[in-house]
């Protein structure tokens, strides 16, 4: 098992996901966002079923950085209750992985708003 995360977070069009995905990176909260558009989302929301169009991102991290990303994420995203699942990468690519670790940083400072 290595500390990184692969986080999966949902966003309403391509503007929001282009902000979350420069503001995560941009803060080192994130070594890389990767936007996928096209997803079609199916779910409950007040009683009712939904379905919109939705833009994938696909965030690697380190375990570290967790915490302070949600954070961020609440602050950044639209959404009253944003989608952000985090699922631990076994193994990979050491050198991928090496720069993955050495692209985030985790401080105390407080990060810039947008």
């Amino acid at each position: 098992m290595t500390d990184a995360r692969l986080l999966l977070c949902t966003c309403p069009d391509e503007t929001a996901a282009t902000r979350i995905a420069r503001a995560l990176v941009g803060e080192r909260l994130a070594a890389c966002v990767s936007r996928v558009p096209g997803l079609i989302s199916t779910y409950h929301w007040e009683g009712e079923v939904q379905e919109d169009a939705e833009v994938l991102l696909l965030i690697k991290t380190t375990a570290a950085a967790l915490a302070p990303l949600q954070a961020r994420l609440l602050e950044l995203h639209p959404y009253e209750v944003p989608e952000l699942i985090a699922l631990d990468i076994a193994d990979g690519l050491p050198a991928y992985l090496d720069w993955l670790r050495g692209s985030v940083r985790v401080s105390d400072r407080p990060h810039a708003r947008s």
